[in-house]
């Protein structure tokens, strides 16, 4: 059974950092490309970033130069480093595998419970 375990969100001010983790068992984690995605209610599923699992990665560009996506095979852990947050960032945060764009709509396989990130003065 694929379980991912999110834990590293708060509430913090604008131009502070958090660090996202994410535990993975139940599959082969080193194999897999993983991603972060965020939700705000109301709104659909929302790619962040995504980390291949040779290392290549991409972000979506509202966070590129604030947000670093890294991962540990030997620990089977994902991290998303957020820096410089803005008020915008505010989300309930992911970690998730097999996501893709069905039907027109941007989705996941499998995903955690989350973690909010919220951001406020």
């Amino acid at each position: 059974e694929v379980q991912l375990v999110e834990s590293g969100g708060g509430l913090v001010q604008p131009g502070g950092s958090l660090r996202l983790s994410c535990a993975a068992s139940g599959f082969s984690f080193s194999l897999y490309c993983m991603y972060w995605v965020r939700q705000v209610p109301g709104k659909g599923l929302e790619f962040v970033s995504f980390i291949s699992s040779g290392g290549t990665t991409s972000y979506r560009d509202s966070v590129k130069g604030r947000f670093t996506i890294s991962r540990d095979n030997a620990k089977n852990t994902l991290y998303l480093q957020l820096n410089s947050l803005k008020i915008e960032d505010t989300a309930m945060y992911y970690c998730a595998k097999d996501c893709a764009i069905r039907s027109g709509t941007f989705s996941c396989k499998d995903r955690g419970q989350g973690t909010q990130v919220t951001v406020s003065i």
